[in-house]
């Protein structure tokens, strides 16, 4: 009976952790000033960060279901939307294990970067077809704001001095620069 007991409480741990909401709060080392907290909801496939840095401030919103992440610079007033690639953008399961490591160790800081460009003044605003293309979580960021599509580029960019910050701090860092046009 007691193998049995201890078969079914793993079990529910396991499952506990697999279906329910996990939330982490995720602080940049040696810097007070930036607070994150991220949710991530397995059920939705999808995690939701809130970073808080004045006005450097971001939302971002990562769907699996639908294969998008949106963000939503504060400091910009206008969403940022990159197709998620296995490239780039670990797996649910892989930012909730790094999460979790970072909770408890505390002193593990090996953040992941991706560099991304948008092109100023090439923006759009969601319609119908749009949000159905980009699912619910993601319109209800975005909504009434411009929308500008990320393309992956590679870093060093000329003008990364200018880049926004977003993404999940001490775990992935999504750099948002503008992509500069030729004379």
């Amino acid at each position: 009976m007691n193998g049995f007991a201890a078969i079914f409480i793993l079990l529910g741990v396991f499952w506990t952790q697999t279906s329910a909401l996990q939330t982490f709060v995720l602080n940049e080392p040696n810097n007070d000033y930036v607070t994150a907290t991220m949710t991530i909801n397995n059920e939705k496939n999808l995690a939701d960060v809130h970073v808080r840095s004045g006005m450097y401030s971001s939302d971002t919103i990562f769907d699996y279901s639908h294969g998008y992440v949106a963000t939503r610079l504060f400091s910009r007033n206008a969403c940022f939307i990159l197709k998620i690639s296995e490239a780039s953008i670990p797996e649910l399961q892989e930012i909730g294990r790094l999460a979790f490591e970072k909770k408890t160790m505390k002193k593990v800081y090996s953040p992941q970067n991706v560099w991304v460009q948008f092109q100023s003044g090439n923006s759009l605003f969601g319609n119908i077809k749009d949000w159905f293309l980009y699912g619910k979580p993601i319109e209800q960021l975005c909504k009434g704001l411009p929308l500008y599509k990320l393309v992956k580029s590679e870093q060093p960019l000329l003008n990364y001095h200018s880049c926004a910050s977003a993404g999940i701090p001490t775990i992935l860092g999504i750099n948002i620069c503008e992509k500069l046009q030729k004379s």
